[in-house]
C-alpha cells in the first residue's frame, strides 16, 4: 500500500506545471487531493482527466486571505482533515529594480509569500492533529538573489525564512515543515512572469526542452515528503549555485551576472 493511500493532500496552484504533476502523482498513489487555482477551466479539465478519483477543485487567488480561508474550509467540509499542504502557487517577474513598478513587487510578494502564510495558517490545526507535513515550493532564488527577479527572490527568501521559523517552532510536535528549491524547471511560470508594470510577459527566455520536467520535480517532492526531509535543492545547476553562493559569494555575484546579462542588457 502506498504511503499516501487515503491521505488528504492540499495543493495550491494545482492546474498546471509542477502543481498539476503533483496532483497526478498523488492521485495515482491513492491520495485524496484538493487543488486550487485561479483558472477554473484548467481545473475542470484536470478533474475530467481524473474522473472517478478523489479530486476536489476550487477556484481561488491565494494572494487573498478570504479566498484561502474558504478553500481550506471547503477541504475540511469534504474530507474532514488535512495531512499534507503543498504551497505551490507562485508567480515570477522580470524587470530591473530601477524600472519595476511597486505594484509588481507587491503582487509577487502577495502570491508567493502571503499565499503560503494564509494557507498554512488555516491548515495548521488539522496538520498538527495528524503529525502531517507543510511544504513550500520555493526556488534557488530563495538562496541567491537573481538579477531581474528582485521581487521573486525577496518572496522566496521570505518563504524560506518563515517556514524555517515555523519548522523550529513545531520541532517537537511531530509536524514536518519542508521547503523545496527547484532549479530551472519546465513550466508556465516564465511565460506568465510579470514585466515591470505587472503584465504577463508572455514568453520564456529559456529553452524549456532542456530543463527538468515538472513531472521529475513532482517525483522528487513526493519522495521527500514521504521521507520527511527538511529541504531539497534540485538540478545540478541549482545545487552548484547554492554551494557556490555559500562558499564564494563574491565569485557567485560575477557568475550570476554573467549568466543573466549580455552586453549590459538583461537577457534571461
Amino acid at each position: 500500500m502506498s504511503y499516501f493511500q487515503n491521505k488528504v493532500i492540499v495543493i495550491t496552484g494545482g492546474s498546471e506545471g509542477i502543481g498539476k504533476a503533483l496532483v497526478d502523482i498523488f492521485l495515482s498513489q491513492g491520495a485524496k487531493v484538493a487543488a486550487c487555482s485561479r483558472n477554473f477551466d484548467k481545473l475542470y479539465h484536470l478533474q475530467q482527466i481524473h474522473a472517478g478519483k478523489s479530486l476536489m477543485i476550487h477556484t481561488a487567488d491565494v494572494s487573498k486571505e478570504q479566498d484561502c480561508k474558504i478553500f481550506i474550509e471547503s477541504v475540511i467540509k469534504l474530507y474532514g482533515t488535512i495531512d499534507v499542504l503543498i504551497n505551490n502557487a507562485g508567480i515570477s517577474m522580470r524587470s530591473l529594480v530601477q524600472d519595476v513598478e511597486f505594484e509588481t513587487l507587491r503582487r509577487v510578494m502577495d502570491v508567493n509569500f502571503w499565499g503560503t502564510v494564509y494557507c498554512t495558517k488555516f491548515s495548521l490545526p488539522y496538520i498538527m492533529k495528524n503529525n502531517g507535513t507543510v511544504v513550500g515550493v520555493s526556488s534557488i532564488a530563495g538562496y541567491r538573489g537573481l538579477p531581474g527577479r528582485s521581487g521573486y527572490s525577496a518572496s522566496k527568501y521570505a518563504m524560506n525564512g518563515w517556514l524555517e521559523a515555523l519548522r523550529t517552532e513545531l520541532l517537537t510536535t511531530g509536524v514536518n515543515v519542508m521547503w523545496v528549491c527547484p532549479g530551472f524547471t519546465a513550466s508556465n511560470i516564465r511565460n506568465v512572469a510579470l514585466n515591470r508594470v505587472g503584465k504577463p510577459q508572455g514568453e520564456s527566455p529559456l529553452d524549456e526542452s532542456k530543463l527538468m520536467t515538472a513531472e521529475e520535480c513532482a517525483a522528487h517532492i513526493n519522495k521527500a515528503i514521504e521521507k520527511r526531509k527538511r529541504t531539497i535543492v534540485l538540478t545540478a545547476n541549482g545545487k552548484q549555485t547554492v554551494l557556490l553562493n555559500k562558499l564564494f559569494p563574491s565569485l557567485a555575484d560575477k557568475l550570476v551576472r554573467r549568466f543573466f546579462f549580455r552586453n549590459e542588457e538583461l537577457v534571461k
